[in-house]
């Protein structure tokens, strides 16, 4: 991560890009032009706003082509769908050196971006419109169940910054910070905010309060798979800014997996009448199998496209010293204390290979090229 990162001194507010991504919000489209116009002539900037629509087939072009508003820009997006891939591509493409980014639902109030845009101004590098601070309110309709869903989803993204309300889709940022980290964003869902916080080194977060209101019409967005890919872009931030953490937290995880499958394995065998030694090493070698897959899959992801048997070789080579370890703890307990389970004797002898297993992993089987 980079350190003291200097603000970009900021030229006075003249122009604007506006970036609101859609899929299927026609019906909201002319009250939200309606306002922004209105703020735009207010201020008398120069905006431009650019519709970022993922192909909706609900008169959206057929609408925008009728407005003729030399100042708005539709972009039909064939491909890549995605509330987050439709912003990045919009900042992108966007000509101002003001990036506002919105939703088109009404649900964030266009007479905000002054206020948000004046905080940019004086010391932030990102600002957020946000329902959490004092001041911000939500409709009175939000469910016990909503409520408690973004409240955990903020508690999830704690690690990577302070905002009360990271998951915001209503921010502002200077060009100059999204370009620090545009090549480097890989978002996944819906919470691009929180990526360009992280990847674009965004020290300095201030949040602006705004009424939060509840869409009128049109279909919400928000669905399950979305929530489950939140997760998962989690967990491709964690690695991003804590990666050696985040590798051997993954690891550990494999690793307590591989502990239950040493434990159940070894208790079969112990139970069909297998003698104690040899069920403790074919436990073991189960063990390391589960742990190679796993670990190949999640906890060194960036390694999958290398040789599966290479990778599967120099595993099971590198890790024949901890698994040694294993072996020997495990029998030296057994026969030390005869009174223990075998199961016991077992989990110290996982537990004095891991730090090894995992180093051997993380530098040495599934290095970055």
């Amino acid at each position: 991560m980079q350190a003291n990162l200097q603000l970009p001194k900021l030229p006075p507010i003249s122009s604007v890009s506006i970036i609101v991504p859609t899929y299927q919000e026609r019906e909201n489209l002319p009250a939200l032009i309606q306002r922004i116009e209105q703020v735009k002539q207010q201020q008398q900037w120069k905006v431009e706003l650019l519709i970022m629509d993922d192909d909706s087939q609900d008169g959206t072009e057929q609408l925008i082509g009728q407005l003729n508003y030399p100042w708005i820009k539709l972009v039909v997006r064939k491909e890549n769908h995605g509330l987050s891939p439709a912003v990045v591509e919009g900042l992108k493409l966007a000509q101002h050196e003001f990036l506002v980014v919105m939703d088109a639902d009404l649900s964030h109030p266009p007479e905000k971006i002054p206020e948000m845009l004046q905080t940019l101004q004086s010391g932030a590098d990102f600002v957020i419109g946000s329902r959490y601070v004092e001041g911000g309110t939500t409709d009175i309709s939000w469910s016990l169940f909503r409520k408690l869903n973004s409240e955990v989803a903020t508690w999830l993204a704690y690690p990577f910054t302070k905002a009360k309300d990271p998951m915001s889709g209503f921010f502002v940022l200077h060009r100059q910070t999204f370009e620090r980290g545009q090549w480097s964003l890989n978002p996944i869902g819906y919470k691009i905010g929180l990526e360009l916080i992280v990847k674009c080194h965004c020290q300095t977060v201030r949040e602006i309060p705004i009424h939060f209101s509840d869409r009128q019409k049109g279909v919400s967005k928000l669905s399950l798979k979305q929530q489950l890919q939140y997760i998962q872009h989690l967990r491709r931030l964690f690695i991003y800014r804590y990666e050696t953490w985040a590798h051997l937290a993954q690891f550990l995880v494999v690793g307590a997996s591989g502990v239950v499958v040493n434990l159940l394995v070894l208790t079969v065998l112990v139970w069909w009448g297998m003698p104690i030694s040899m069920a403790i090493a074919l436990a073991i070698f189960v063990s390391m199998v589960s742990n190679f897959a796993l670990n190949r899959r999640f906890s060194f992801s960036y390694a999958r496209q290398g040789p599966l048997l290479t990778q599967f070789i120099n595993f099971l080579t590198a890790c024949s010293v901890g698994a040694i370890v294993n072996y020997f703890s495990t029998l030296f307990i057994l026969k030390s204390f005869p009174q223990l389970l075998p199961q016991m004797g077992a989990l110290i002898g996982i537990l004095a290979g891991m730090s090894f297993n995992f180093m051997a992993s993380r530098f040495v089987i599934f290095k970055k090229s």
